[in-house]
């Protein structure tokens, strides 16, 4: 069995891993990274064989930290992304590099309509009809989306958003309300099969799947990182959020992951803060006394207009993975268009949490 996995800011982990009577043998970790002294890389095979096949990624963890020699350096390179290889490779877990990955990226859609995209597209894949896809958003009319477990009325002034003409929208997956205008956020859907995340704990697929994004930041100058659970950061302030949703497949089988992300290109914070309810409480956690800091645009990191940003971040996934043009089918069009209709533009589903 064979497991790769990518630590966020380190290096590549590979393990080809075999099970005798239920427990793990012939463990062979390789990669990348750096590691001192070179006997470290036999004590981690060491301590990987003989461990019972079932141990999760915390004991196998565990099991290499006892073992390494005393003084071992590792750079790139981390335990628990030792352990989480080879829980990929016993989980049969799949690579990016696997998939024949397509481009959605077409114009401008009501907030309702993403929604559904997200739902309907990510459905296809979880039932093989859709190749894992990366859909790029242009907003239609400003927004809020709130997660799919908030109360309204707590998150939302509703006469403040019809006030300024922002609809109200609430998504499939968990997570915190966006404030979103077109022009000023960039939005992507990564929709993808559950095999690529297997192996994965959930707030690990969370960085997992935000590790490209960084990589195309950082290209562009931009030092991010992922800071859990679900934002993307840097030292001038938090820039992206992101949401998953499991959808599971046909006869429970594994299905698919809804992942998306909304970034700050730009940000109109008066209005911003005019719409949400952002009470200190939930800004006292962060260390600030603004909104305003909690999020810093990228127009002003990048120096570049948002058409090249969201140029950049293609081109960047494009050669990572590859990634041919696609477009969302009539039958999934029409899907799409329903859902928006009965769910998404619903008040029993947007206010399905008071």
């Amino acid at each position: 069995m064979h497991g790769e996995y990518k630590i966020p800011g380190g290096k590549l982990v590979v393990v080809d891993v075999d099970t005798e009577g239920g427990a793990l043998c012939r463990a062979r970790v390789a990669g990348d990274f750096f590691l001192e002294p070179d006997e470290a890389l036999d004590a981690v095979n060491d301590a990987l064989n003989g461990a019972p096949a079932d141990t999760d990624a915390a004991g196998l963890a565990a099991r290499v930290d006892a073992a390494l020699p005393e003084g071992t350096v590792m750079y790139g390179l981390t335990s628990e992304g030792i352990a989480i290889a080879v829980r990929r490779a016993l989980a049969h877990a799949t690579d990016w590099m696997d998939y024949d990955w397509q481009l959605i990226h077409e114009g401008p859609q009501s907030p309702a309509l993403h929604m559904a995209l997200d739902e309907a597209l990510t459905a296809e894949v979880a039932v093989g009809r859709r190749a894992p896809t990366l859909r790029v958003w242009e907003w239609g009319a400003p927004a809020v989306i709130i997660g799919s477990f908030q109360s309204l009325r707590n998150e939302v002034d509703a006469d403040a958003a019809a006030r300024h003409g922002v609809q109200v929208v609430r998504r499939i997956s968990g997570g915190g309300a966006m404030f979103v205008e077109p022009g000023n956020t960039i939005t992507y859907s990564l929709s993808v099969p559950e095999a690529l995340v297997q192996g994965l704990s959930f707030q690990d697929s969370y960085a997992y799947l935000d590790d490209w994004v960084l990589g195309a930041l950082g290209d562009m100058g931009i030092r991010a990182w992922y800071q859990p659970l679900n934002d993307i950061a840097t030292d001038q302030g938090k820039i992206a959020g992101a949401a998953q949703k499991r959808i599971v497949g046909p006869e429970g089988r594994p299905g698919a992951v809804l992942h998306h992300v909304t970034m700050s290109y730009d940000i109109d914070a008066d209005k911003m803060l005019d719409v949400l309810r952002i009470g200190r409480e939930k800004l006292s956690d962060k260390g600030i006394k603004s909104a305003k800091k909690r999020v810093d645009p990228l127009r002003r990191q990048t120096g570049l207009p948002r058409e090249a940003v969201i140029e950049r971040m293609i081109e960047s996934f494009r050669g990572r993975y590859g990634l041919s043009q696609g477009k969302v089918t009539d039958e999934e069009l029409t899907r799409a268009q329903h859902l928006a209709i009965t769910k998404f533009s619903s008040p029993a589903w947007t206010a399905r949490v008071p």
